[in-house]
């Protein structure tokens, strides 16, 4: 597979360790880019969420392929989000090619982008987490169900739902706290003079130019590997959003399909003992 070669690539929210992670899809997306720069940014293991009786192969070579990247050339930045908060205590760390830390400030031709999680602006994660671990564990059974749903769906050859996305729709505060969270982020750019604001956490993958009264600033957003698919790829001065298509490692292939089937039916098993 020829790769592409890219200045940046920013991912987020894999939640590696949990039944909606789509290990394989991300395993595939990064044997297919060669980046100068990678920026980890949050919530990349589930340490809230982790449990012995479930860490699948795939999760464990995704781990294995963010390591390699180092070794090769490619600057990684780990940035703690809230699932991974536990390194936190280990932050300012930097072995070889490899730097943990809380938030970047990273220079890009002349610019200047702020890469952080995003948590630190989210009340409930702050003043009530045990509400958020809860809330966690319900949206990885959501993901669960709405990810046999979609298996459903494809065999009926109709287009994939979903559902998180359906209720987030319908729901105002979600979308309110949304924009909350994006306007809080802007505002703190502009007022620190940065180009790009670069976050994940909510799992909603955007770009933005955003203006005020006092100053511009891009807005930009990495997404999730749990719904969306998705990364953002910096080339040539410009940011782009990559998106993975939903069914790209599931070809026609009937050892695939029976593979995934088993892996669904072993997630619904283990979701059910716990």
């Amino acid at each position: 597979m020829k790769k592409r070669k890219l200045d940046v690539v920013v991912i987020s929210d894999v939640h590696l360790g949990t039944f909606g992670c789509h290990a394989k899809e991300l395993l595939q997306y990064l044997s297919s880019v060669k980046p100068k720069i990678l920026v980890l940014n949050g919530d990349i293991i589930d340490i809230w969420q982790f449990r012995k009786s479930y860490f699948p192969a795939s999760h464990l070579k995704v781990i294995k392929k963010l390591i390699s990247f180092s070794t090769k050339g490619t600057k990684v930045y780990y940035l703690t989000g809230n699932h991974d908060e536990f390194l936190r205590k280990f932050t300012d760390l930097h072995l070889g090619n490899i730097s943990l830390l809380n938030k970047l400030v990273l220079p890009l031709d002349g610019k200047k982008a702020w890469i952080f999680h995003g948590d630190v602006f989210d009340a409930s994660i702050n003043h009530a987490k045990w509400l958020a671990k809860l809330g966690g564990w319900g949206y990885d059974f959501l993901i669960l169900i709405n990810r046999f749903l979609n298996w459903c769906l494809a065999r009926m050859s109709k287009e994939p739902y979903s559902l998180s996305k359906k209720i987030k729709d319908n729901v105002k505060s979600a979308v309110k706290f949304i924009t909350n969270f994006e306007n809080v982020c802007t505002d703190l750019a502009i007022e620190n003079n940065y180009d790009y604001v670069i976050c994940g956490h909510i799992h909603e993958p955007k770009i933005e130019q955003i203006t005020t009264e006092k100053g511009s600033t891009m807005y930009l957003n990495s997404g999730d590997w749990i719904e969306n698919l998705t990364a953002l790829e910096y080339n040539n001065k410009k940011w782009k959003i990559y998106k993975h298509a939903p069914n790209e490692v599931l070809k026609e292939d009937e050892e695939m399909h029976f593979e995934y089937e088993n892996e669904l039916a072993e997630q619904f098993i283990t979701l059910l003992k716990r």
